[in-house]
């Protein structure tokens, strides 16, 4: 045990557990804000199948919502356990970020959280809809102080650094709105969307096919194509920026991420290849030329810096960026063709007749989560050998406690969550199959009837 490395163990447990923790919020963001809209479509209309339809996905929303809160406090306590030197030298910077998370979206959404879930047959409908607004709006402002957070260990900014190595604050503003930061905002609430969006269609889709909860289905299936048909273009136009941004701040991550060895103005763009490390070159290359300078620079003679232009100490390993990277654009496209032929179909009057369709959107659902997972992974592997980048070392913020203990709580932690979660992913699965179709609503009750169930009317479930 006492030749296990620490850090490389206290990685490995932190991408486990933010990777199990990402897949949550990437849906619930998007999922509240698709709640909202059925509530004010409801409002709007009457019409009861939206309020079955938003009754119905509120279910799995708690579900959802509850596995994100407990993966996340997990990550909370690894700053200390695993990550105690970054807590020790940055804790300045970041403490404060995650602590105005907590009071201000944390503190809306646990707020609301109860009359959203709870008051649908309690509270008037106009109450009912500013609840689910509200908890909307802490989804996106947690995801506005995490990525904050986690923007500024990519590109910090508006801080100096004590005799004894710790980081002082100097400019909030420049902290906050690090030059990273809206790009990727813009990119992983997109993302969030967009998950949602394949979520809610594929299984829309679903009821299609097997007639069952079918206008429900169709209701789902055109409201979600609705978004991907325009954002999914609109994101490859957002990662594009957040790719020029990052080649401007973050050279040695875009050099990993394409794999470039040799600074070049005729850079290729790498279709393909193993990066080896050992010869500092690429395996069973493909590549299309002098394209990569225009993808990067957007200039046909643009510059394109390579991994040796860096020392070795200061690159990271292309092997893992490289190849999520490509997960991740290649789901952006297969998202783009398949919003663009829902598009057409629904123009034909086809969309909800074409079973071909409704199966590849069925097996499209979870795209969004091996995408979101995959530009994680590029994002903070291709930080490394950085925790915050040109600042701080990752070697030297990672906690002094031995391989041994780390190699124990990952294996507690692959037990647990593979129980814990394992139950709440199949108690959604179950919602999902159930459909909203077949769970009839409970009845609005008016004051005169809530008199006769005194447990009721003092607001008891």
């Amino acid at each position: 045990m006492s030749e296990l490395d620490p850090l490389l163990l206290s990685r490995i447990q932190f991408a486990f557990t933010i990777s199990f923790h990402i897949i949550f919020p990437s849906f619930t963001i998007g999922l509240a804000a698709w709640l909202m809209v059925l509530e004010a479509l409801w409002l709007k209309t009457g019409k009861q199948i939206y309020a079955d339809i938003s009754r119905h996905w509120t279910k799995i929303f708690a579900v959802s919502f509850g596995m994100g809160v407990v993966s996340g406090v997990v990550m909370s306590y690894e700053f200390g356990t695993n990550w105690s030197e970054l807590s020790r030298l940055g804790g300045n910077v970041i403490g404060p970020l995650l602590s105005y998370e907590v009071l201000t979206a944390f503190f809306l959404e646990a707020g609301f959280l109860g009359i959203m879930l709870f008051g649908r047959d309690r509270v008037p409908k106009w109450v009912h809809f500013f609840a689910t607004c509200m908890v909307a709006a802490g989804t996106a402002i947690s995801a506005f102080w995490i990525l904050s957070a986690n923007s500024w260990m990519q590109t910090p900014q508006g801080y100096r650094v004590a005799a004894d190595g710790v980081l002082h604050v100097t400019d909030w503003w420049q902290v906050i709105f690090n030059p990273s930061f809206p790009y990727r905002f813009a990119h992983m609430v997109a993302a969030a969307y967009l998950t949602t969006a394949f979520v809610v269609s594929g299984i829309g889709a679903w009821y299609i096919l097997k007639d069952k909860s079918a206008a429900h289905g169709r209701i789902m299936l055109g409201m979600g194509l609705s978004l991907i048909v325009w954002l999914a273009p609109l994101q490859l136009v957002i990662g594009d920026l957040h790719g020029l941004n990052a080649r401007e701040h973050q050279p040695a991550k875009i050099a990993a991420v394409e794999a470039h060895w040799e600074t070049r103005r005729d850079a290729p763009l790498v279709l393909f290849a193993w990066p080896d490390v050992k010869t500092e070159s690429n395996l069973y290359e493909i590549a299309i030329p002098d394209l990569g300078s225009l993808v990067l620079t957007h200039e046909w003679d643009g510059e394109v810096r390579g991994l040796k232009s860096f020392p070795v100490e200061d690159r990271p390993d292309p092997v893992i960026p490289f190849f999520s990277f490509r997960i991740m654009v290649g789901i952006g496209f297969i998202m783009i063709a398949l919003g663009f032929t829902g598009a057409v179909l629904w123009l034909m009057g086809r969309l909800y007749t074409s079973r071909w369709f409704l199966r590849a959107m069925a097996l499209a659902s979870p795209l969004g989560f091996i995408a979101v997972l995959a530009g994680w992974f590029v994002a903070e592997v291709g930080r490394q050998p950085w925790v915050v980048y040109g600042v701080l070392r990752t070697a030297d913020a990672v906690s002094p406690v031995p391989g041994g203990s780390v190699l124990t709580s990952i294996i507690l932690f692959v037990i647990v969550y593979g129980i814990v979660f394992g139950a709440g992913v199949y108690y959604m699965g179950q919602l999902v199959r159930r459909g909203p179709g077949q769970t009839p609503p409970v009845p609005e009750k008016d004051e005169a009837d809530l008199s006769h169930r005194p447990m009721a009317a003092a607001g008891n479930p």
